[in-house]
């Protein structure tokens, strides 16, 4: 590849509001003005490939339209996951008005990795993370990307890397991802390189005062030789949730599944078999997980009927209107839903489930069932440590436990807003956002949850964002086409948006995101909205190329 420098642009056609996407020598690069400056970045978000020209470029942050990562306009470092690593550099140079961009990328300088302690007066530190998911990755991350140099283990009992879990539902049903295809969290030798031990075992029992890891007896590996309990400095508990099994007769049969973890997603394909549009497959809850496995199952063709308590779905988060809308575009997809149902038990055949029986005696033919029944706080191997009744781990704005504990993610229970009771919020990228504020503070920072929380749900080919987190409101502001999935809604409650859902505005999302960290009125917002509406034209201009 030619590492000639290009002329690609005038330095008075690049706008200072949105950043421009140009090509150099086949290579895309995000050209990024901040006044007589301009810097060059790699111009897809590295966490799913987002077109980071598309999102928005505020307050020093550029922002992904996709996934609301974050990075910061001086660097390219991140700010906010799901990106756990920085955006690639290029050479930008000016000559008067002629930006000159070059393809060779400017090499970085290495994150911190496990050097070993040579003062034996000045023994090393050993922090232990605990759960190898989302907010295990991301904390791995942060602790060397924040100069931590001691000895870091990443505890967690799947043999599998650290993975895009969101994944699971969205794409490995529809059979667009196999699920060897599910993509890593980092680069597959970035723990190595980076010095970061793994231990693939079932934690027994966590002795919080005595800071000792007791692990389940032969669970080195499946069967292999026990592990020695181990010590730590420092831990990050971050095991997220397991699924509720419901108290129903018949889940213990086979044909039935849950969907947490990448081996569940296997099982769950094996199960369709080889004509997976004659297998019949009922989803008991209607839940984020359950409908979008849904939509994923009729993109191909696979019979689906949701069976549910709720009268409607997602009413709870997203108000009556947004849910009956999700319903009807399940339904003119083929979903066959039972609400306001109660399923009696699970009725088999030679070991395998082949029915659901309703309270009222109706028969639902399944040759597959999956639970979809919610999540519990993966924490019963706890001690020493109070509990919230629902296995919660209360944590303070910076993640804080206990002495010499951290914890992230579906298992803490922290202030979203202060002078609030704690919640405990299952997001994917709100785990990974505690992870990297639990990390810098385990690395003598003193910093505080003040992010946004953020989820993306697919159906059908329609990516619905939702921002912040909304219990209840006074009002909500609908802009756009709710049924025609082209809308932002604004959840207000005392003048303040607490929350957003949004179909096809992610630029919009993108802005509003960064609003909202700060809190958000709803004259800001509708302002912010207004002020938005010019830029789809801009953003359809054509793109400069190199010259």
């Amino acid at each position: 590849m030619s590492t000639t420098a290009r002329r690609v642009a005038r330095l008075s056609e690049l706008p200072t509001d949105r950043a421009v996407r140009v090509t150099v020598d086949d290579t895309p690069i995000l050209l990024v003005r901040d006044g007589d400056t301009v810097r060059g970045y790699s111009a897809d978000c590295p966490h799913a490939g987002g077109p980071l020209e598309e999102g928005a470029l505020c307050h020093g942050r550029i922002i992904c339209p996709w996934h609301k990562g974050t990075f910061d306009v001086a660097t390219g470092n991140v700010l906010e996951p799901p990106p756990l690593l920085p955006l690639d550099r290029y050479p930008v140079t000016l000559d008067g008005e002629d930006v000159l961009v070059s393809a060779e990328k400017i090499t970085r300088p290495e994150a911190a990795s496990h050097t070993s302690a040579e003062d034996a007066t000045a023994p090393e530190k050993h922090y232990v993370v605990i759960g190898a998911g989302a907010a295990g990755a991301a904390a791995c991350a942060a602790l060397r990307e924040f100069g931590f140099e001691g000895r870091v283990t990443l505890i967690g009992d799947e043999a599998h890397a650290p993975y895009d879990r969101t994944s699971l539902s969205k794409f490995v049903p529809s059979f667009e991802m196999a699920p060897a295809d599910v993509p890593p969290l980092l680069p597959p030798d970035w723990l190595h390189t980076h010095g970061i031990e793994r231990i693939v075992a079932k934690v027994a029992r966590l002795d919080v005062p005595a800071r000792t890891i007791h692990f389940e007896a032969g669970a080195a590996g499946g069967g292999q030789q026990s592990i020695e309990p181990l010590t730590y400095d420092t831990a990050l508990l971050a095991t997220g949730s397991v699924p509720k099994v419901p108290d129903i007769p018949g889940c213990e049969l086979g044909g039935v599944h849950v969907l947490r973890h990448l081996d569940d997603a296997a099982a769950l394909i094996d199960a369709l078999g080889d004509d997976a549009s004659q297998t019949r497959v009922a989803i008991l809850g209607s839940s984020f997980i359950g409908l979008e496995v849904a939509s994923a199952l009729r993109k191909h063709g696979v019979p689906v009927t949701v069976i549910s308590r709720d009268t409607v779905p997602f009413a709870k988060q997203f108000g009556e209107r947004a849910g009956q809308m999700f319903r009807a575009l399940h339904e003119s997809n083929g979903v066959k839903f039972y609400l306001d149902a109660k399923v009696a038990s699970l009725e088999g055949e030679e070991g395998n489930v082949h029915a659901v029986m309703l309270d009222g005696g109706e028969a639902i033919a399944a040759d597959v069932v999956l639970l979809g029944t919610g999540v519990a706080p993966a924490t019963g191997f706890v001690e020493g440590l109070p509990l919230q009744q629902d296995g919660g781990v209360i944590v303070n704005a910076g993640m804080h436990a206990a002495c010499g504990l951290y914890a992230a993610g579906d298992i803490a229970a922290f202030s979203l807003h202060e002078n609030q009771e704690p919640v405990r919020i299952e997001h994917w990228r709100v785990a990974q956002q505690h992870a990297r504020i639990a990390a810098q503070n385990m690395c003598g920072a003193r910093n505080r949850y003040v992010d946004v929380p953020f989820f993306w749900t697919y159906h059908y080919g329609k990516n619905f964002e939702y921002l912040g987190h909304a219990s209840e409101w006074d009002e909500i502001f609908i802009d756009g086409d709710v049924d025609h999935h082209r809308f932002i809604a604004l959840y207000v409650r005392d003048g303040n948006v607490d929350a957003v859902l949004a179909c096809e505005r992610e630029a919009l999302t993108a802005r509003l995101s960064d609003a909202m960290r700060g809190g958000l009125s709803r004259a800001d917002a509708l302002a912010i909205m207004g002020a938005a509406a010019p830029d789809a034209a801009a953003r359809g201009a054509p793109e400069p190329t190199a010259s």
